[in-house]
């Protein structure tokens, strides 16, 4: 695997860590897709640094698990705003 991949991986996972950051913010922040963010994170840190991608990974599954009430927020939000 190429340094700068082993390099974006590391710091993707710190990112998400640090900030407690979903999948599209994260990509946004580093110009990436997701689906490359989430391969960072899910496949190559694992070799990298498992204990780092454990970390990570644990925040990817409490956004996954909290990302229906966020989305129902932001429907909420939205419609408030256009009915007033």
């Amino acid at each position: 695997m190429r340094d700068y991949i082993e390099e974006r991986a590391i710091e993707i996972a710190n990112y998400i860590i640090q900030e407690k950051a979903t999948i599209r913010q994260t990509a946004k922040k580093f110009g990436v897709s997701k689906s490359t963010v989430h391969k960072d994170v899910t496949e190559r840190l694992v070799q990298i640094n498992p204990s780092l991608a454990h970390e990570a990974r644990k925040v990817l599954d409490t956004n996954k698990s909290e990302r229906h009430i966020r989305g129902g927020l932001a429907t909420r939000e939205k419609y408030l705003h256009l009915h007033v």
